[in-house]
């Protein structure tokens, strides 16, 4: 009888043990699933970048959160620069439904943004009556691209190449930043009011 108790000890002692042997595999898998979900916790959104304003002040792009965005590089003697004009009317028709307009000065295509920061913001004032913010001249394509730009052509990367074709290539992003568009030089400011208003429509993240 001492025997058979000894034998029923032994073998519960060693269910134990296996027990506890499968417990760790358990406990590493759950922390497998927790790392993944950081892992796409910390993917890059559009809110992780900082650009500057045309004053050389640093802006944070998680400022615009829950707001509409339409990044657009722009240039002063280009045959589309007159879209200042429909670019500072959808701000003034939107901006108080919540979108915001950048401007991106770049001198890439055709050398037609030459001017200082200064000139650029009295051209498109006097000329145009621009009132959106105007940012920091920039470079969008190439080795020395905006990182916002690297990533905005990796979200949205256009037809046959991912490089920005021309000035005024336009981004439109909604409010939570999840939906980003592109649109080509040649697509009008006033052709993006039917979706502009469908996302002004969408609730605030």
């Amino acid at each position: 009888m001492k025997s058979l108790i000894t034998i029923v000890l032994a073998a519960g002692y060693a269910a134990s043990i296996m027990a506890g042997a499968a417990s760790p595999p358990t406990t590493n898998t759950v922390q497998s699933v927790n790392i993944n979900k950081r892992e796409v916790s910390m993917e890059k959104t559009i809110y992780d970048f900082t650009v500057k304003n045309n004053a050389g002040q640093e802006v944070a792009m998680s400022d615009f959160k829950g707001r509409v965005l339409l990044i657009v590089n722009t240039a002063s003697k280009c045959g589309f620069t007159k879209q200042y004009k429909g670019l500072e009317a959808l701000h003034r028709k939107y901006a108080d439904r919540g979108l915001v307009v950048l401007g991106f000065p770049c001198n890439q295509f055709g050398g037609q943004e030459p001017g200082t920061a200064d000139e650029i913001a009295s051209f498109c004032e006097l000329n145009f009556g621009v009132t959106f913010p105007l940012m920091e001249k920039i470079k969008v394509n190439g080795k020395e691209a905006d990182p916002l730009y690297v990533f905005l052509k990796e979200r949205a990367p256009g037809d046959m190449t991912s490089a920005i074709k021309w000035n005024f290539t336009k981004f439109l992003v909604s409010r939570d930043a999840s939906n980003i568009t592109r649109h080509a030089s040649a697509v009008t400011p006033e052709s993006l009011e039917k979706p502009i208003e469908a996302l002004l429509g969408e609730e605030r993240p």
